[in-house]
């Protein structure tokens, strides 16, 4: 059977870099990290940064929405649905009777009612109980949640794959599409964990920092003197159809693939992850012009995500543009993957390549093609890359034509 090619008309993104594609297309290019000293946490568990997305607001998307019980990570999701949807040339609510898909990741449940939740019975006995918590905390949720305002049926799928499940969203969705098994794919990822857990967990780990001096500072990227990560918070979703739809192409899905790593290789299973991506979407690693880069600005996944890419490109690693937006977002998680994948989209529409933030001191064992400023590069096909706990790895390559 004949694979039909897979085109991107709607985007749809909430990052604490602007909400909307042309504000975030602005603020992406800028060279500056919206990385804050957190609060509203018990101070004696110390400092917290993060990435937060300021003044959003689900009622200017969908103001008929309630968002009494919906968890924020959700309402991030159906507001860059309605967002995506309507750059796609459509409402949601249009999409009743038509073949539609619906593929949502997020790397965890909503800690926002459980926090709640265990709290009130901790204050006011078990019968306080939230028996809804149980539906609304789900990753399922998410799907179901912009599924209810197609007013119609649509097949969800829920992805948890840690910090690669929008990526892997996206991917599936893609496979729908190309298949002929739907007219429609609603597809992303969205993330919301900015709460006292698992923000305290993630710090005790080392995937975030406790230092309050200069929060802007602390996520750099392939950066010498960075230590780890900086948690935030968003969602990325988009619109797929098949070429033959009349709605214009902002650009292609051509290739996905995924691998997990051996035990000590942080490596292993993303260079795989990259050549299969590849292979899928029958390119050379000759014709890979940009490198959307994983990047949370990590001592060890940085390095090993360098390497990775020095395995599958060879010499070209050292030319090839690169760039990580983590030093401006911070690590949204499960949707990381797919705010990449909009800013790769946007680079097709002329916005350039985005800056690699805090990116000051360049490390002999980050040798890529880095910049501290936005560049003018026109890509033709882009590898965005993904990288997980457990040792998730998953790989999208993204074309203009």
């Amino acid at each position: 059977m004949k694979r039909r090619r897979v085109k991107i008309t709607g985007l749809g993104l909430v990052t604490p870099a602007g909400i909307g594609r042309d504000a975030f297309a602005r603020g992406i290019l800028e060279p500056v990290s919206r990385v804050r000293t957190a609060v509203g946490y018990p101070p004696e568990a110390g400092a917290f940064v993060s990435a937060r997305v300021e003044g959003f607001d689900l009622g200017d998307f969908e103001p008929d929405v309630s968002t009494k019980r919906m968890p924020r990570h959700t309402q991030f999701a159906v507001a860059a649905a309605s967002m995506a949807a309507r750059e796609a040339g459509f409402n949601l609510r249009e999409l009743d009777g038509q073949s539609v898909v619906i593929a949502v990741g997020a790397s965890l449940m909503d800690f926002g009612v459980i926090n709640k939740t265990v709290d009130v019975i901790l204050r006011r006995g078990p019968v306080f109980g939230l028996p809804s918590s149980v539906f609304s905390a789900s990753v399922s949720a998410i799907g179901g949640a912009i599924g209810e305002l197609l007013q119609g049926p649509a097949r969800a799928m829920s992805f948890q794959s840690a910090c690669c499940s929008g990526v892997d969203a996206i991917g599936h969705a893609a496979g729908v599409i190309e298949r002929g098994e739907a007219r429609y794919a609603i597809c992303g990822g969205t993330e919301s964990p900015l709460y006292f857990h698992p923000m305290l967990e993630l710090k005790m780990a080392g995937l975030a920092p406790g230092n309050p001096v200069a929060p802007e500072r602390q996520c750099r990227p392939f950066d010498l003197w960075r230590t780890t990560g900086v948690i935030g918070e968003g969602a990325g979703v988009m619109i797929l159809e098949p070429e033959e739809s009349p709605a214009p192409a902002l650009g292609y899905v051509s290739g996905y693939a995924y691998a997990s790593d051996s035990i000590g290789k942080p490596e292993e299973g993303l260079a795989i992850a990259m050549e299969m991506a590849l292979a899928n979407a029958g390119l050379h690693r000759q014709q890979v012009d940009t490198i959307n880069a994983w990047g949370p600005g990590h001592r060890v996944l940085d390095a090993a995500e360098a390497r990775a890419v020095h395995h599958v490109f060879g010499s070209r690693a050292l030319e090839i543009p690169a760039f990580s937006i983590k030093g401006a977002i911070g690590n949204p998680l499960g949707a990381a993957g797919a705010i990449q994948v909009g800013a790769s989209v946007l680079g097709f529409a002329g916005n350039g390549l985005p800056p690699t933030v805090n990116w000051d001191r360049p490390d002999p064992a980050c040798n890529l093609c880095l910049s501290r400023e936005a560049l003018p590069v026109a890509s033709q096909h882009v590898m965005v890359n993904t990288h997980g706990l457990s040792g998730t790895n998953a790989c999208l390559v993204v074309s203009r034509s």
